[in-house]
């Protein structure tokens, strides 16, 4: 596959799934003609949408190899079995192909299944059941996704063991349990169907061949070995494809299930202490030992792919997951009476639709409670995990069984958490913190004195990037409850894609914005979304101060004559006699309009222009305002090459101190 790197040819591709729709047309996975193993992305016209599994697409093809995107080298392609990335260039012709093969009914299912949910449910309601049934989360809306998350609960709808393990019960309560042969001949296969339904995920390959295992473990009379069967998942699942240990799902996967195998049994002799105890108090410690459990292993993979630990998982766990176990279980049966009889499942289906409520009310309100949940971006947090692995590992290899010794560690580790809470906010204690985030190709700066919190820009270009989500995890980290200011300085996407995922996070006071309409209609998106979450927004048209606890904001209205980049806001931050200014995207043309309409003060920090763009950042502005350090925000190896080289030289014959995002990461100044 590495010699279709960056060639352009005519191949002829079979599609592997259902297409979806993209900002420029269409994607879907394919097989490339001629190659014997894995697959591709190919990125086409609308066309494709129209089009199913199996048929043919064939025409001029650019090749690019997976191995290398989302910034430096992020394998999330690979690991999926995905190698190369192919685009439509010039007119294709398309075949009919293998689309009537018994192959791709698993898709056909899973595309009616999600057409029957829609008509069954409707909202974040009919997503849940999408995504907990058929494994496909992107229906889920920006604030769903985001209680679900920080109330630790997304793992319910990542199709995994516990799925699987309902249809196992499912299928053992029909057949009957002393059926063992009936059990194999049926199970085995619907599990391997269901698995292939839900796109073969290495979670889902991992809970199906421990089943099938364990399955054939009672069919044998033999006993059921847990760490035997999780080796043999992996042997299988790195058989088929090695580069699968890269991805998220099979590391989360893998690494819940051998905390469940190591810690859980011994949580529950600790706890249960093999007394007779009542089935709430058993259901609990059941509960919260699972919990801890598949957390053991996983920390570390959320601190390094999601940010975060969820305190509040253990609460959460007990309250949804009984819930869940009934939504997959009645709302598969409403799926499937609705081929039948659309009356009766549309009466089945409102037990399931209750309770898929329920959950993301719980969510919703477990995501609201302060401090619900410790971020990554806290540089304290990293040694409490070190310090509460070294605690469990003194636990282990000492045997120790008193409960006394174990309530005292529990101590430990929880006053040691509530520690590094602290100092993660007393870090920020400068009459004036900025820290431009690194989101990419885009731009995102706060701005925290005393309390009080701005916000200017969140957004970013890469679509991997989840800006909105890095700012309220920074802030949250800082202690902030409720940010007072969001401002926009335009209407860009990579300065205003995050807004939506931070409001679904976290309060916003007031949102600021220019008074000009944009190119691109992306304004009234954004007071759609202020609106959404009752945000007051409010244009900017004359020169502003506004407080900042001990600082000062002095907002410069539009100021350019045409295009988006000319007319936003730009931002001074003032400490003292210490300042920091934020231009934008205005371009040199812009920058010489502001230096001539207001007095502006020696710059101790500027944050670049437009990503470091050759033509922002004028000597005539460097001249005027003397900043002592320049920091670009940018996105290692974006397709504009900013920073330009020249903008770099500019700054250096000003003698400024350089900092990227690009290669430092969020870069984080105190002023006093």
């Amino acid at each position: 596959m590495l010699a279709l790197d960056h060639t352009e040819q005519t191949a002829e591709l079979t599609l592997c799934d259902y297409p979806s729709a993209t900002k420029y047309g269409a994607k879907v996975p394919v097989k490339v003609s001629g190659l014997t193993f894995g697959k591709a992305i190919y990125y086409g016209n609308t066309t494709l949408l129209d089009m199913k599994p199996g048929q043919t697409v064939q025409g001029l093809v650019q090749f690019k190899s997976a191995s290398h995107m989302k910034d430096e080298n992020v394998t999330t392609f690979t690991s999926q079995g995905i190698y190369l990335m192919a685009y439509q260039r010039g007119e294709v012709s398309y075949g009919t192909g293998s689309s009537e093969s018994i192959r791709w009914v698993p898709n056909h299912l899973a595309r009616n299944m999600q057409a029957r949910i829609q008509i069954l449910f409707e909202g974040d309601v009919a997503a849940f059941l999408t995504a907990i049934l058929t494994g496909n989360k992107q229906q889920l809306s920006t604030q769903a996704a985001a209680d679900l998350s920080e109330a630790g609960l997304l793992h319910i709808l990542a199709v995994s063991g516990m799925h699987c393990g309902y249809l196992l019960a499912m299928t053992t309560l029909l057949i009957g349990k002393h059926r063992r042969r009936a059990m194999v001949l049926c199970t085995i296969p619907l599990l391997l169907f269901y698995a292939a339904l839900t796109s073969c995920s290495p979670s889902v390959l991992r809970a199906c061949a421990m089943l099938s295992l364990f399955i054939i473990a009672q069919l044998l009379n033999a006993p059921d070995d847990g760490w035997t069967s999780l080796a043999f998942a992996l042997f299988l699942i790195l058989l088929h494809n090695p580069f699968a240990v890269a991805s998220v799902s099979f590391q989360m996967s893998f690494g819940a299930m051998a905390g469940i195998l190591f810690l859980t049994s011994k949580l529950d002799s600790i706890l249960l202490r093999g007394k007779a105890h009542g089935k709430v108090f058993y259901f609990i410690v059941t509960g919260v030992a699972a919990t801890f459990g598949a957390l053991f292993f996983t920390i570390p993979l959320c601190a390094q792919y999601f940010n975060i630990l969820v305190l509040i998982s253990p609460i959460s766990n007990l309250l949804c997951l009984w819930a869940a176990g009934l939504i997959f279980t009645i709302g598969l049966w409403s799926v499937v009476l609705h081929f039948i009889c659309p009356p009766l499942a549309a009466i089945v289906a409102i037990v399931p639709g209750l309770l898929a409520r329920y959950i993301l009310t719980v969510a919703h309100l477990l995501a609201s409670i302060p401090f619900h949940a410790a971020y990554f971006s806290n540089p304290y947090l990293p040694p409490w995990v070190l310090f509460i692995y070294l605690l469990a590992a003194i636990l282990v290899l000492t045997r120790e069984k008193r409960i006394r010794t174990h309530m005292l560690a529990l101590g430990l580790s929880t006053g040691t958490l509530l520690l590094s809470l602290c100092l993660g906010v007393w870090r920020y204690h400068a009459d004036l913190d900025a820290i431009i985030l690194d989101v990419g190709q885009g731009e995102s700066v706060l701005l925290a004195s005393h309390g009080d919190f701005a916000l200017l820009d969140c957004g970013s270009a890469q679509d991997w990037k989840d800006p909105g989500k890095l700012a309220a995890e920074q802030l949250r980290s800082m202690g902030c409850l409720e940010l007072d200011y969001l401002l926009l300085t335009h209407y860009d996407t990579d300065h205003i894609s995050g807004i939506a995922a931070l409001m679904a996070r976290l309060p916003v006071k007031t949102l600021l914005l220019p008074s000009l309409d944009d190119d691109e209609g992306l304004r009234d998106a954004v007071l759609e979304t202020a609106a959404h979450y009752n945000v007051p927004a409010r244009e900017i048209n004359t020169l502003e101060h506004l407080p900042l606890g001990a600082a000062q904001l002095t907002i410069y209205p539009p100021l350019g004559k045409c295009g988006d980049n000319e007319r936003g806001l730009s931002c001074l931050a003032t400490c003292g006699d210490q300042d920091l200014l934020v231009t934008g995207d205005m371009s040199d043309s812009t920058e010489q309009i502001l230096l001539e309409t207001y007095s502006l003060p020696n710059l101790e920090v500027l944050v670049a222009g437009h990503h470091g763009s050759k033509f922002s950042t004028s000597d005539v502005l460097l001249d005027h305002l003397t900043p002592d350090i320049a920091v670009i925000s940018a996105g290692a190896g974006n397709r504009y090459r900013h920073p330009a080289d020249e903008t770099l030289w500019r700054l250096a014959e000003h003698n400024c101190t350089i900092y990227r995002t690009d290669l430092n990461g969020s870069i984080h100044f105190t002023f006093n």
